[in-house]
């Protein structure tokens, strides 16, 4: 059992960089020591959040109770045949890790969501999803500890209940599981998806006529690395923000009033909007206001400058809500969790 510490600082734990202390923090890498913390009598009752990578957090104080980290950390081939693989990783395993993994292996299914922070057992819970491809698109199942009962449960893709940045355990299943494993399964004939503009355009502005997968995950490093700042240099959680999902009666009425709204094709009967570009409309990009702001190059993104504080990017999102409604008559929805 890894060692048990108390008025722990979760400033290294979090992207946002925010100073937060938890009550008591204790690793884990193995079911057995997370089911023994829990069942321990002096934290039975108490308060307990499980933290992955710390990319989709938003600590607005200090945090009273347990905090268990997963560091469950493996990636492996499970079964192969000539269509498909079956890959699993353990939940405190790295996503990114797994991505180059897979591309490395010319597993094809993920490479479009190459760079995107946090753990294997977090992506799930937000149904992660960049360029054209969401990950329930290549879960074939997941393994998950109930919280309640300590006992493990097998959840297939459906049993999640994906949808667009949520999942059933974002719903119903909220804090109610630890997701301990993932199992993904990819092409080994893989079919790339080219259906986001800005991919296909960089792929052709590289001279690339016939992509691999690993010059998708290339391009889209190099995407998202000009686009989005790094934690380590400015403290963010990437997008902050869901893109929104209006009734096409509506975006046409929209349209109408703003000609150059930047949109896409929804699930049926709803068109996506850019929420960047409604931030960016409404006045926000690159504002700063002490330590917190909206980044310089992509409105999407929030960002703590150094001392920022939780509560005060919790204010800005408010603010940013409110003014982009007022000019659009759209509620814009954080992707980040709030704690606390």
């Amino acid at each position: 059992m890894q060692e048990l510490l108390s008025n722990f600082s979760l400033k290294k734990l979090n992207t946002f960089g925010l100073e937060a202390k938890s009550s008591y923090y204790r690793a884990f890498n193995s079911v057995s020591e997370i089911q023994e913390a829990l069942c321990s009598p002096e934290f039975s009752s108490m308060p307990h959040l499980i933290l992955g990578g710390g990319s989709n957090l938003l600590f607005l104080n200090d945090y009273s109770g347990l905090i268990l980290h997963n560091q469950i950390q493996f990636i492996r081939e499970i079964s192969k045949d000539n269509e498909s693989v079956l890959i699993q990783a353990g939940g405190g395993s790295s996503w990114n890790d797994l991505v180059n993994y897979c591309v490395d292996n010319n597993y094809g299914g993920i490479e479009n969501l190459a760079l995107i922070p946090g753990t294997c057992g977090a992506a799930p819970i937000q149904n992660i999803g960049a360029y054209g491809t969401e990950l329930k698109s290549a879960l074939h199942s997941l393994e998950a500890l109930n919280l309640e009962n300590k006992e493990i449960e097998i959840f297939t893709n459906a049993d999640c209940q994906f949808g667009y940045r949520n999942s059933f355990f974002k719903q119903s299943g909220k804090n109610r599981y630890c997701i301990l494993s993932i199992t993904l399964k990819l092409s080994t004939r893989p079919v790339l998806n080219l259906s986001y503009s800005a991919l296909k355009d960089e792929l052709e502005k590289s001279g690339i006529s016939q992509p691999t997968i690993q010059d998708v995950r290339d391009t889209v490093v190099k995407i998202r690395s000009s686009k989005l700042p790094n934690p380590v240099e400015i403290g963010n959680a990437g997008s902050f923000f869901k893109n929104p999902e209006i009734p096409v009666e509506d975006f046409q009425v929209l349209q109408q009033n703003h000609p150059d709204v930047v949109s896409f094709p929804g699930k049926p009967g709803y068109q996506k909007l850019a929420a960047g570009w409604l931030i960016e409309q409404a006045g926000w990009k690159g504002y700063r206001t002490g330590d917190i702001g909206v980044h310089a190059r992509q409105a999407l993104v929030l960002v703590n400058y150094g001392n920022g504080k939780g509560i005060e990017i919790a204010e800005l999102a408010a603010k940013i809500q409110d003014s982009v409604f007022t000019r659009f008559g759209v509620r814009l929805e954080p992707e980040v969790n709030f704690i606390g």
